[in-house]
């Protein structure tokens, strides 16, 4: 089942870049792909812009070629996406300023999920007894005499 899923999801990958925008220069292609694959489509969310094929990452993935063909650097190519629609573009953005909240968030989120569960399981273990167990001895023995009938 998974080789059919898989099998089925290879040509919508493939045939999101379209023959017009491929580069002649195939170091150049290999760059711009691998940098497509680092940015985040805007429309498709979780998704780069070498997978989507929504006509904003189209025009997304002309830009960086554009830029590459103009002789920016990969790093400028992404600060240069990344100053015009922010770091939210970036599918791996930095853990700095705005960011690190995000970054920090989960781990802190765990620890205190963790830290709540340690300090209910030590709190059920100090639970004093069940009410049986406080019973009198006289209170012990109506309540068989009860349960004998």
């Amino acid at each position: 089942m998974l080789v059919l899923i898989m099998a089925l999801g290879l040509p919508m990958a493939a045939a999101a870049v379209h023959p017009d925008e491929v580069l002649d220069d195939p170091a150049l292609e290999a760059r711009a792909r691998d940098i497509s694959k680092g940015l985040r489509c805007l429309v498709c969310r979780n998704e780069s812009i070498d997978e989507s094929t929504a006509e904003l990452a189209r025009d997304l993935r002309l830009l960086v070629r554009e830029r590459l063909m103009a002789g920016d650097s990969d790093a400028q190519v992404r600060a240069f996406v990344a100053d015009r629609f922010g770091e939210y573009v970036l599918l791996n953005p930095p853990a700095r300023g705005s960011t690190l909240i995000l970054w920090l968030a989960a781990p802190a989120l765990l620890l205190f999920g963790v830290g709540l569960a340690v300090a209910y399981v030590r709190r059920q273990a100090r639970a004093p007894a069940p009410a049986e167990a406080a019973l009198s001895t006289q209170d012990k023995a109506r309540l068989q005499k009860i349960m004998k009938g």
